[in-house]
Order: C-alpha cells, then sequence, then structure tokens
C-alpha cells in the first residue's frame, strides 16, 4: 500500500530539475509461523535531472542520479519476535531493494513529462497552406525561478518544401517581468512575419464590379474619368478586374503602442469586352499598412487587420501608356478596405497554432508587448 507522496521539486541552476519525494508505504504478508506481518517504511526519494535538446529539437529530461534512503521500517511486531540483528537484516536487505522498485517510477515520471515535451514539438497543418512544428533553436536554460525555452519554427509549404523566414531580426535581448503562477510565451515579430509568408498566397483576390456592397464601379468609364492621359486609350464601359497578388512576404512589426502588418502588393488591371480575351492595362506596386488586433483563442494566436494607409502606389507597367498614378490612390484605398482586407481576415480567421504548454490551457491570457515581440502570461492551472 502506497501512501500518496510528499514531492518537493526545485530548479537547478544550469541543470534541470532536481526532486525530493517522501514516500511512505506498507508491505503485508504472512509469517513463516503463521499470521499476517506489516512492514511500515518511510524514505525519501531525491534525483537529479539533466534538461537537454534531444536531436528531434524537444526539450528532454532524463535522470542523472537516483538516491534512495531509507528513514524507518517499522513492525508491529513485538521486539522479542524481531531481534536487533533481524532488524538491522531487514533495514540492510530494504535499503538495497528500495532504489530498484522506486527510481524507475521516477523515469517514468519523467515519460509522461518528456511526452508531453513532443506533443509542444508536434507538427501542426495551417489549413491547407502548409504545416508549423516548434523547435528548440537553442538547448534550454534553467535558472532558479523558471525555464527558458527558445522556440524556432520550422515551416513547410504544402508541397512539402521548407519556408526560411522573410528576415533575420537579432533576438530579443531582455525578458519582462515574469509574473507569479503564469507560464510565459514571448513571440517575436519574425515569428509572425514568418506564418503570414507561408499563408500569404491564400491572400490573392480577384476583384470584378458589384462583388462586394460599397465598391465604386470598377469600369473603364471609372478609369477614364480618374486618368485623363489614357481616357482616349480605353474604350467605354468595360468591365475591369483587379489582381491583387502579394509580391513579396509580409512584414510585421511590434511597438508597445502599435502592432503593423505590412504587405507588399501588386494591383494589375484587366479589362474585356465582350468580344475579346482579357487584356493587361497596368500593374500598381502597392505598399499597404494594415493595424493589427491580437487575441487568444482555441490555443490559437487571431488576428484582426484593418487599413491604416497606403504607404506608396508606384506603376510598375503600363500598356496604356504613360499616366499619374495619384487619382488613383483614393479608389484603390477604398478597395483595400472594402474587399481586399475583409477577404485576408477571412483567410486568417484560422489564426497561428501555438505550442502547446505544459497542462496550462490558453485561457484568460493576458497580452503584453515588447519593444518589436508580443507577450502572452498564461495562468498555470494545473501542477
Amino acid at each position: 500500500e502506497l501512501q500518496p507522496p510528499v514531492m518537493l521539486l526545485r530548479l537547478s541552476p544550469g541543470v534541470g530539475l532536481s526532486t525530493a519525494v517522501l514516500v511512505q508505504m506498507t508491505f503485508t504478508g504472512m509469517r513463516f509461523v503463521g499470521g499476517k506481518t506489516e512492514i511500515q517504511v518511510a524514505a525519501n526519494l531525491t534525483a537529479s535531472s539533466w534538461l537537454v535538446r534531444d536531436v528531434q529539437g524537444s526539450p528532454r529530461l532524463s535522470t542523472a542520479r537516483c538516491r534512495v534512503a531509507l528513514l524507518s521500517a517499522r513492525t508491529h511486531l513485538p521486539p522479542r519476535a524481531l531481534p536487533q540483528f533481524r532488524s538491522k537484516s531487514l533495514s540492510s536487505t530494504l535499503q538495497k531493494v528500495l532504489p530498484s522498485l522506486l527510481c524507475p517510477a521516477v523515469d517514468m515520471v519523467l515519460g509522461l513529462v518528456n511526452a508531453k515535451f513532443t506533443t509542444m514539438t508536434a507538427t501542426i497543418p495551417l489549413g491547407t497552406a502548409g504545416t508549423l512544428r516548434y523547435a528548440l533553436l537553442n538547448p534550454p536554460t534553467t535558472s532558479e525561478t523558471f525555464i527558458q525555452l527558445d522556440l524556432k519554427t520550422v515551416l513547410c509549404s504544402k508541397e512539402g518544401e521548407e519556408v526560411a523566414p522573410p528576415t533575420e531580426q537579432p533576438p530579443l535581448t531582455s525578458l519582462p517581468p515574469k509574473r507569479d503562477a503564469a507560464s510565459q510565451l514571448i513571440l517575436s515579430a519574425s515569428f509572425l512575419s514568418a506564418e503570414l509568408s507561408v499563408m500569404q498566397a491564400s491572400f490573392d483576390l480577384n476583384i470584378s464590379n458589384n462583388m462586394v456592397l460599397g465598391l465604386p464601379p470598377l469600369v473603364t468609364t471609372t478609369l477614364r474619368a480618374l486618368i485623363p492621359e489614357i481616357s482616349t486609350v480605353l474604350p467605354p464601359s468595360q468591365p475591369v478586374v483587379i489582381e491583387m497578388r502579394e509580391a513579396k512576404p509580409p512584414l510585421v512589426t511590434i511597438a508597445p503602442d502599435k502592432s503593423t502588418v505590412h504587405l507588399f502588393s501588386t494591383a494589375a488591371f484587366w479589362a474585356a469586352s465582350r468580344s475579346s480575351a482579357p487584356g493587361s492595362l497596368f500593374v500598381l506596386d502597392v505598399h499597404t499598412e494594415l493595424g493589427a488586433q491580437f487575441a487568444v483563442a482555441e490555443e490559437r494566436l487571431q488576428f484582426s487587420l484593418t487599413l491604416d494607409r497606403l504607404t506608396q502606389v508606384a506603376v510598375a507597367n503600363s500598356s496604356v501608356g504613360t499616366f499619374d498614378e495619384l487619382p488613383l490612390r483614393g479608389v484603390l484605398a477604398d478597395i483595400i478596405h472594402v474587399a481586399y482586407v475583409p477577404s485576408i481576415n477571412r483567410a486568417l480567421r484560422g489564426g497561428v497554432p501555438l505550442p502547446p504548454l505544459l497542462g496550462s490551457p490558453y485561457q484568460r491570457v493576458e497580452l503584453g508587448w515588447l519593444q518589436d515581440g508580443l507577450v502572452l502570461d498564461v495562468p498555470i492551472t494545473e501542477p
């Protein structure tokens, strides 16, 4: 019979985990001379576990040392029934047997923890865009109060090819104060940029007339009125289609007062009559700044984007001659606001999968900001 153990866990700086367990158990059996006997044993188990990085990039605990010290061994027999030399023999036998009995239990517990570490670095599908896997960038760091895991993202396209981050940015140089009884997850802006780069193919959209309520008329007559230089080239009243495509990976910037998603797009204007194939009119290079709001739901980081401004609109090529693109900025901003940004928000509805935490679901998360980083304080709900 094993009583509930009394366990003390302590982080060992530079090592991993130190464990001290008070084990109390009762052995019940039959005496050789008949009748039942009980032996009540108390022992102290101490173990040190190294926290390392395995070949798959997962954190892993392994037992470095396990010792068992016998504290007491009592029987309900009277002293005359258990002479002193037999009592010493019993203690000696227990001291030899208990390590092989109890130390494997430590390995079993570490195996359960390591299984949770494995789920932290398991492959996560990103809808139809690809997959995401978290892995340790550096070996785990253990201090007296917390374990720090520096994670990198391994992003793969739907074809299975690994996608490199869009930009190399320096790591965060300082950590915010850690809240008591909470796990802390810090996401850098480069991490979020890499996530969006995998999903950018789902941002493509063809915008046509009457597609969304509130769009200006997308016909050649509208373009003729805005750009006098091409009014004699374009036939009137022909439908226009605008192809929005991402030319470069998105870039996320985070500051304590504002978070922004930068999109580098091309807006290709096509026109077609009923009797001819669509023809390219011109292509604009567009740099759009979108304000980003973040929330956590269902173990995912959710984005909500709104149009801030068009930073740049420039003619990349034109089949209708040279013209001043400035009159197009207002109409293009309306089109991006009414049609393109809502389409991107729909594509981002699934959110960004967050790495599973050990027994701490992402509930009642408090968001904070660093310079170029996002902080998630996650209350610990289980020991």
